[in-house]
Order: structure tokens, then C-alpha cells, then sequence
């Protein structure tokens, strides 16, 4: 694909002069099971909310009191319990049982799921026995975990529980609606968003959006700009002001979108902090989210393009007339099965002869006026999206330009119901490389990425069975001296091939995910699998150096 075709002005992610310089960022070789990373919330059940049982023959007054009431020969066994998510499926209990006299237990956890763990520990007098164990859950959701222990020799006994929620989740998709429109008085007050200011979004239980939603795709747009800045989303307020990474960044006189998986607040809100130094105004549309509930999960496809407006690929050839649309077959295509609730795009405009957008949107349902990019005459222009499909398989792609355009698109993933890699999100983006600044590891110094070549990141440990479906990551391009686009793909080999010289070349991509042009700063969300072996290569195209920033937003895994 000829260099050029790229990002619109539209929603960006971590993007280079506004994306400050993480400390110990990790590169190719550093990022070994970047999952690892990204824990999940802790669970607890307090030690005072343990149920004790009295020993046989000690005078109670009742079979059961709260830990504090001590019995006289009571043992007074208890369990503290901390629960952490590991991975989309799995539990981490920490347990803390202690007694007030010496006993030998037997301590039984029930997962809440039809299964149990057991074990046998001492415990000393006012001694505790700490310990973890793990579990891995068929399905993503929530379950009531209850941890018995009990001394067998007296009839002593300690019950304490926690409902533990999944990290994973599943996505169902949303008609695309306008959540948020600083000019139209639309999710916050009818006035540009002030410098160095945050909106607060409600999300959960707006525009049949449930409760309980975890994350929310949103396709954020920043317009009417003055002076250079950059837009942080996050779940608190203080999470977004004090973001070490961005996502979108832009300048005077640019209307920049960018696809935002967001994680949402146990409030229901997100908040969307304008970092800049002048006022700008900000939309934000809703097309997706997740909960922890069986939905749909994620089918990742190496990128494949269905449609190239230029060479009659997917639809008819020429450009797409101004104010029009056309229809594309998804499911069956491109990797997508039938059945499919939604695909994960890239879609690029170029070649357009006056400005515009485009919007993508299900078959059999009217036009939205929400936009997923925005374009100005001669632009290339791309944006990540992710559109419902139509119940015949189809999605459809207008044109809201006065002229006519070249329209590309690009599968990278799909939704199912059949699927159950369940989506990981990272409450705060990690920071995976940064080709600015040197790596603490000392794996990859400073240095942009050289033309025509790959960055080959490794997200898992040197491993031939991969534990993450998926990677959702945040790209921008940024110092950039030619024109170009960036590809992203999962890479044949195993990182042992290229510690011993075995490793061979990488085939050079087709599709594109974000173009640029001399001096740009582009963002975009990718989502791509990691090959065989856990790694991602990601392609300068261009025929110049640039430098490359990833932020890990998130990642699809089943097991």
C-alpha cells in the first residue's frame, strides 16, 4: 500500500511531544508477560466477619458468633482472605488463618463455581499460616468464594467468605450514539472544555448503556483547537490529570479522533482531561462495552483488507460519491465468522477532494450522526473502529464529504458469542517503548525505528504457547521527516530464534494501521495477536527514521 494512507485527524492515543518519557519502559526483548503486569482489583473479607463454631463440650451460649465473643476453650479459628485477579479467568486467594490455641486444620475453599481446594496447615498459638492458591474459572463473572476451616479434633470451626469478580470480560456492541458534544450542551455544559480541565461522562445508564459496565468503547474526537495539546481518558478524575501517557494528541486547527477502549469508574463515569494550555471542544461516541458477563468475546485475525476503493476490492471501483454510501460483506470475510456480533476495523480515507468524515455503521439500520474520522482535501486519514453488524452480515461505510473519496478498510478482529477470549483492560495504560529514551533493562537504547523496518516486541516470556489471544495497544508515530504508515502484525518466531540467530525475516505487511506525513504526530489503537511465539512486529513503512511509542491499553485472553 502506497505511504499516505493513514490517520485522520481524529482520535489519537499516547502521542509523541505530549507523551512524556516513561521511566523504565520497556522494548523488544524487555515487555516478557506484559500481562503480568496489568493485576486486577483486590477482594477482601475482613478477619472480624469470620464465623466461629465453639469445640465440642466448651460453654456457649449458641453455635455460632462472630470472631471477638471468645468462648471459654474456644480456639477461636479465623480466616482473613484477599482475593486478586490474575489473567481473564483466574483468582489469586491469599489465606490467613490463625487460632488462639495450637491446631492442626483442615481448611476446605469453595469457589463459588461447583468446585473445592482443600489443605492441612498448623497453626501455633496466635499464630497465623498464610498462603496462596489460584483457580481458574470456566467462564468470566462472579462468583461467592467460602473458606472453612475447621480442627477435627475438637469440632473447632471458622467460616469466612468474599464474592470475587473475573478481570475478564466480554463485549457487547452499541448502535453508535453521541455521549458527549461540548458544542451541543451534550453530556456536560454547552461550552469548550477549559485548559487543563476535566469532563466528567456518565456512561453507565445512559443511552441503554447497563450498570455495571468495566469499559466502554468510545471514539473521541477533540475539535476547534487553538494551540497544541493532548487529551487524557481515564476511570477517576485523578487517574486522567495525572496521566503519564495520552489518548489523542493535537494542534491548532485540528479535529482529531481517536478509538478509546476506557475503563469505567465504579461510578459509571469516565472523565476526559484536556491537558492543553487553551480550550478545545470534545465529543465522544459510544459503539461498545464490556461487563463481567457472558456476551461476546474476541476472534483476533492477522490484518487483512476487505476494501480498497481504488482497486475495486470489496465494492465497486472509484471513489465513494460525496454524501454516499455503500454496503460490505463482514461476516464470511476477512477471517470474520458468520455469527459475528461486531468487527474490530481499520478504516482510511484518502485521496478525498474536499473535507468530510466517514462513518461506519450496521446494515439495516439509518446513518448516525456520530462520525469515526474526519478529513480535510488531499488527506489520508485512518481510525481504529469497531462496528456492530448487520443481521445479514453486513456493515455500511458512508461518506459525509461534499466530494468524492477513496475508502480502505482492514479487518483486524471480530466479536462472538462462540468466543470466549474474554478482554483485559489496564486501568492505567502501561508504557511498553518509548524509542525516545533508554531502557532501564538496558535491552534497547534510545533510537528511532530505521526505514523499511520492523521494532520486534516480545509482551510474553520466551514461550511456544502463548497465554494472550490478543493485544490491545495504543501506537503513535511521532518525529517524523517523510511521509509513511505503520503495520502491525503478529511475527513467525520464537524469541529463542532470535537469541540463536534462527529467526527468520518477517514478511512485510500490506495493510496499514496509522499513516503520517512529514512533521506529524499520528495515533491509533491497534488490536493484533502476537504470533506463535508472543511477539508483535511493528513496521515503519516510510522511508525515513521515526520514533514509535506503545501503551498497553489491554489485552483478549481464553485460558
Amino acid at each position: 500500500m502506497a505511504a499516505g494512507i493513514g490517520l485522520l485527524p481524529g482520535i489519537a492515543q499516547a502521542a509523541g511531544p505530549a507523551v512524556p518519557a516513561a521511566q523504565g519502559a520497556s522494548s523488544a526483548g524487555a515487555t516478557p508477560d506484559a500481562e503480568q503486569k496489568l493485576k486486577g482489583r483486590t477482594f477482601s473479607s475482613p478477619a472480624d466477619r469470620t464465623v466461629s463454631t465453639a469445640p465440642s463440650g466448651a460453654k456457649a451460649g449458641g453455635t455460632a458468633r462472630t470472631q471477638g465473643a471468645p468462648v471459654a476453650g474456644d480456639q477461636h479459628l479465623s480466616a482473613d482472605l484477599y482475593a486478586t485477579g490474575e489473567g481473564a479467568h483466574t483468582i489469586d486467594l491469599r489465606t490467613i488463618v490463625s487460632a488462639r490455641e495450637y491446631a492442626l486444620v483442615d481448611v476446605t475453599i469453595a469457589w463459588g463455581d461447583g468446585t473445592t481446594d482443600t489443605f492441612n496447615t498448623s497453626v501455633m498459638p496466635f499464630g497465623t499460616d498464610l498462603r496462596h492458591t489460584k483457580h481458574k474459572y470456566a467462564a468470566i463473572g462472579s462468583y461467592d468464594v467460602k473458606v472453612t476451616v475447621m480442627d477435627p479434633t475438637t469440632g473447632a470451626e471458622g467460616v469466612n467468605g468474599l464474592t470475587f469478580v473475573t478481570n475478564g470480560t466480554e463485549f457487547t456492541a452499541h448502535e453508535p450514539t453521541r455521549l458527549l458534544d461540548s458544542r451541543e450542551g451534550i453530556g456536560t455544559g454547552r461550552a469548550k472544555v477549559g485548559a487543563r480541565t476535566s469532563v466528567a461522562l456518565k456512561v453507565a445508564g445512559t443511552a441503554k448503556v447497563p450498570a455495571g459496565v468495566t469499559s466502554v468503547v468510545l471514539n473521541v474526537t477533540v475539535t476547534n483547537t487553538t494551540a497544541a495539546g493532548h487529551i487524557s481518558v481515564a476511570r477517576d478524575k485523578e487517574l486522567a490529570e495525572g496521566a503519564e501517557t495520552s489518548s489523542l494528541n493535537y494542534v491548532a486547527g485540528q479535529s482529531v479522533p481517536n478509538l478509546v477502549i476506557a475503563p469505567v469508574g465504579d461510578d459509571g463515569y469516565v472523565h476526559l482531561f484536556n491537558a492543553g494550555w487553551a480550550s478545545v471542544d470534545l465529543l465522544a461516541d459510544v459503539t461498545g462495552y464490556f461487563t463481567p458477563s457472558k456476551a461476546a468475546g474476541y476472534g483476533p485475525v492477522t490484518p487483512t483488507r476487505v476494501v480498497d476503493t481504488r482497486e475495486g476490492l470489496g465494492t465497486a471501483k472509484g471513489q465513494v460519491a460525496g454524501y454516499g454510501s455503500f454496503g460490505v460483506q463482514i461476516a464470511g470475510r476477512g477471517g470474520v465468522p458468520q455469527g459475528a456480533t461486531a468487527v474490530a476495523l481499520n478504516l482510511t480515507v484518502t485521496n478525498p477532494r474536499s473535507a468530510g468524515h466517514l462513518t461506519a455503521y450496521p446494515a439495516g439500520k439509518a446513518a448516525p450522526t456520530t462520525s469515526n474520522l474526519n478529513f480535510t482535501a488531499g488527506q489520508t486519514v485512518a481510525n481504529a473502529v469497531i462496528v456492530p453488524i448487520g443481521a445479514d452480515g453486513k456493515i455500511n461505510i458512508r461518506n459525509g464529504g461534499w466530494n468524492p473519496a477513496d475508502v480502505v478498510l482492514d479487518v483486524v478482529g471480530y466479536y462472538t458469542p462462540a468466543s470466549r477470549s474474554a478482554f483485559v483492560s489496564a486501568w492505567v495504560p502501561l508504557r511498553t517503548l518509548d524509542t525516545r529514551v533508554n531502557y532501564s533493562w538496558g535491552l534497547r537504547p534510545a533510537g528511532q525505528v530505521p526505514a523499511r523496518k520492523p521494532e520486534v516486541m516480545r509482551f510474553e516470556g520466551d514461550t511456544h504457547t502463548p497465554e494472550v489471544d490478543a493485544w490491545a495497544v495504543n501506537t503513535t508515530v511521532t518525529n517524523t521527516t517523510g511521509d509513511g504508515f505503520l503495520s502491525v502484525a503478529p511475527d513467525p518466531n520464537f524469541w529463542s530464534d532470535y537469541e540463536n540467530g534462527t529467526a527468520v525475516a518477517p514478511k512485510r505487511p500490506v495493510s496499514s494501521a496509522l499513516n503520517w506525513t512529514a512533521g506529524g504526530t499520528v495515533p491509533n489503537l491497534v488490536q493484533t495477536p502476537g504470533g506463535k511465539g508472543g511477539i508483535v512486529d511493528f513496521w515503519n513503512q516510510g522511508w525515513s527514521g521515526i520514533d514509535l511509542i506503545v501503551d498497553l491499553t489491554g489485552y483478549y485472553q481464553t485460558v
